[in-house]
């Protein structure tokens, strides 16, 4: 388990949370939860197991996918957090999630890092890692950097590295998408106008989208290749000596 952080680090931490959490219950915030639900309902839909583990910065109820048994909620003590916690504190046992969901908690970290790495701990081998973060490559990563409210504190860390990240904490990254291709605009109106917009940027997968998500896979420990058995080394061959035999002799020694 990691060193707690000092009570500075904690105010700050929930100062940036709860300025997130209004972000997010705004117009803007909601556009962009909304063009993620889809995605990750999709994505959840193909995941099976017992208990679901959900972070992010902004209040609701956790995600309910069919196929897992459990669903509950940990973080900053929001509106339907279940269970309150710290970001590199997390109160679960080493592999005790089939799925973990970090839906922009990388954005709004103190640590992104040490935070995956506690999120990693907790899912089993064969398990999966969702990961949804602001893309810094579209026009919502250009937003957060003249925004006044809470959202300018969004990391906006590039998938790339997520990925990197994910390799050496043994993951493998099975799938990349993105999403809510329309611009940040408060107007509904305006996205209405351009919803076709967001049509052709999913068909396309283009790599503009607002937000991006990751799905990796935990490798399985213990499995390395089959050592070969030693060989003892063994001497030289040497060339046995060899008579020669003439013509002669050979038709002598003959049998009749």
């Amino acid at each position: 388990m990691n060193e707690r952080p000092s009570n500075h680090a904690s105010d700050h931490w929930l100062s940036m949370i709860s300025q997130a959490s209004d972000w997010f219950a705004g117009p803007l915030g909601q556009q962009l939860l909304a063009q993620e639900k889809q995605i990750l309902t999709d994505e959840l839909a193909r995941c099976f197991g017992s208990y679901l583990v959900h972070n992010g910065p902004f209040a609701g109820e956790p995600v309910q996918p069919q196929n897992i048994k459990r669903s509950v909620r940990l973080g900053a003590p929001l509106p339907g957090v279940e269970i309150h916690c710290e970001e590199q504190a997390w109160p679960l046992g080493e592999h005790a999630a089939d799925v973990v969901v970090l839906q922009h908690a990388l954005d709004f970290s103190l640590s992104p890092h040490g935070l995956l790495r506690e999120a990693a701990r907790g899912v089993r081998p064969g398990g999966h890692l969702l990961i949804v973060g602001i893309n810094p490559w579209s026009a919502w990563g250009l937003r957060h950097l003249v925004s006044r409210e809470g959202f300018r504190q969004a990391r906006c860390i590039r998938p790339s590295r997520v990925g990197d990240w994910l390799n050496l904490l043994g993951f493998a990254l099975e799938k990349r998408r993105f999403g809510c291709y329309c611009p940040p605009l408060s107007s509904s109106d305006w996205q209405a106008r351009l919803s076709r917009l967001e049509s052709i940027g999913q068909r396309l997968q283009a790599p503009t989208g607002g937000f991006y998500l990751l799905v990796a896979r935990k490798l399985m420990i213990g499995l390395r290749p089959l050592r070969q058995e030693r060989r003892e080394r063994m001497g030289k061959l040497l060339p046995m000596p060899v008579a020669k035999i003439s013509r002669r002799d050979a038709e002598h020694h003959r049998l009749p």
